[in-house]
């Protein structure tokens, strides 16, 4: 183990070797047997982060303080108020309906068109949709050659 990898370690996981990785606690821990006047600087500088690191503590937040929470959440007008609601609540179903006729309107385009086959019909000429490919038409009969 390199110098440099024993200072990683230690920065890394701390003082304690149980913390170190499985795989490089034998090499760590021969390292500081074999340099010690290395090692035991960085493992004191290490102990002291980890005290105090284990002594920081979290208060529980006091009554007061989580009764200003709750009442600021609850204001009237607050961000967090019950039932607010955005200014432009209206946008999104705006924008459905929209939608929604934009699709009604492209597919009335688009069966006119199928439904005309391209030109209009005449007494003459049946529309392309009432026959087949195969010059028959929709009654089953054979369609003339013109």
């Amino acid at each position: 183990m390199t110098s440099q990898r024993f200072a990683q370690i230690v920065e890394a996981y701390g003082a304690d070797p149980r913390r170190w990785p499985d795989d490089e606690r034998g090499a760590a821990c021969a390292f500081v047997q074999a340099h010690p006047a290395e090692a035991q600087p960085r493992l004191a500088a290490a102990a002291a982060l980890d005290a105090a690191l284990a002594a920081d503590s979290l208060e529980p937040a006091s009554r007061s303080l989580q009764r200003r929470i709750v009442a600021s959440a609850n204001a009237p007008g607050g961000r967090f108020a019950l039932g607010w609601r955005p200014a432009w609540r209206w946008l999104p179903g705006a924008a459905l309906a929209g939608v929604g006729l934009a699709g009604l309107v492209a597919g009335a385009v688009a069966m006119s068109f199928l439904m005309l086959g391209g030109e209009r019909p005449s007494a003459a000429h049946e529309p392309s949709y009432l026959s087949t490919a195969f010059g028959f038409d929709a009654a089953g009969a054979e369609g003339s050659i013109e």
